[in-house]
């Protein structure tokens, strides 16, 4: 498994103004106001991605430009830097604008950690495209450096699973082959189930368990494959208990539709070195938050997970040490890990969704 991320500190993105070494365990649960900065965040991890996958170009014309990436536009931000350490290695960057809403990457760094200890200076690229990425996929010597990174970076997966309306690509049919690794919208969730089936994957079974104990009518899933034309699709087909009627994706509710497919990411048998979750507290009933929370606690023990909830019924079934409060403050976000100790008092008669919901651990909800 490749190194998971410890520390990153990000300056200049979006409404991070400052955020230094902020430091990441094997589990995270973001917490935070609308509009604290908790989906900014989680835009850094997707533009990493980008990143890596030789796309950023992409991702900052997709966000309007490189202006508005910069934290308080040009005027406030002459540049963004980031800064990434996983364990022994690291990876630091600068994202420069160009002319018009155009960017490139300037003063690109690695770091390792043995020997002769620190960061070092990567070609400039001029462009958009990592001279990391360019060092790792080589054959030089240097490789070995940029490599664990890059496929550190490469395997992250983030899901957003908000989209479960009639023309949701996770209800209609995909191609067989489209079968790897479960996308990060889900559209492909019905070929990916079928593989696992295919290959008698224990998680298969494990999903289907998962399952049963929030949609009790649910037996097991169809997947059967179609032919249409040279194609051959399958969608998510499903039967009830004592029933052999095949039933459609669009007989699931948008609740059930949703937990099948956070259940098939937690439970996935190859995880990627850190699973990003957004919110994936909606639709949910309160029974199935508790479960969906019995799922991240499993995975966190095989991959590092990163999570951004706002529901204080989902908070309440971690711990303190693993809250991260996302403020709006002077109007930059703020993160801040919380420390037990500071709650200890409170913790003896209220829960932590509780003293977040009474602006005891600040940045709750505010309904003034």
């Amino acid at each position: 498994m490749p190194p998971p991320l410890s520390k990153l500190s990000i300056h200049g993105f979006k409404s991070i103004r400052a955020m230094d070494e902020l430091e990441f365990s094997n589990l995270n649960v973001l917490i935070g106001a609308n509009g604290s900065g908790k989906s900014n965040l989680i835009s850094f991890f997707r533009m990493l991605r980008h990143l890596v996958d030789g796309a950023l170009d992409e991702y900052i014309r997709e966000a309007g430009g490189v202006g508005d990436l910069l934290f308080n536009g040009r005027k406030g931000t002459e540049h963004m830097s980031f800064r990434a350490r996983f364990g022994i290695r690291g990876y630091s960057f600068h994202i420069t604008p160009g002319p018009l809403e155009s960017a490139f990457l300037t003063d690109e760094e690695r770091f390792y950690e043995h020997g002769q200890t620190g960061w070092w200076n990567l070609p400039a690229s001029g462009s958009c495209l990592s001279s990391l990425v360019k060092e790792a996929k080589s054959s030089s010597d240097q490789s070995k450096y940029s490599k664990p990174v890059y496929d550190t970076i490469a395997s992250w997966q983030i899901y957003h699973f908000h989209d479960t309306g009639p023309t949701a690509s996770m209800r209609h049919a995909e191609i067989v082959q489209d079968n790897k690794v479960l996308r990060s919208d889900a559209a492909n969730i019905a070929p990916y189930l079928l593989r696992l089936r295919s290959e008698g994957d224990p998680a298969y079974q494990e999903i289907i368990n998962a399952v049963r104990l929030v949609t009790p009518f649910f037996d097991h899933f169809g997947l059967e494959e179609l032919s249409l034309g040279q194609a051959q699709k399958v969608s998510l087909s499903w039967h009830q208990k004592a029933s052999d009627f095949p039933m459609q994706s669009y007989h699931l509710s948008d609740g059930s539709l949703r937990f099948i497919c956070l259940a098939t990411a937690l439970l996935q048998p190859e995880l990627p070195s850190c699973l990003i979750l957004d919110e994936p507290e909606l639709g949910l009933h309160p029974a199935a938050i508790h479960l969906l929370a019995e799922l991240i606690h499993d995975a966190a023990k095989r991959t590092q997970l990163i999570i951004a909830t706002q529901s204080p019924e989902l908070i309440n079934q971690f711990e303190i040490k693993d809250i991260i409060v996302v403020n709006h403050e002077g109007g930059a976000s703020t993160f801040s890990r919380l420390d037990e100790q500071d709650y200890s008092t409170w913790l003896e008669d209220y829960s932590i969704g509780e003293l977040w919901s009474k602006n005891v651990i600040r940045g709750g909800p505010n309904f003034g």
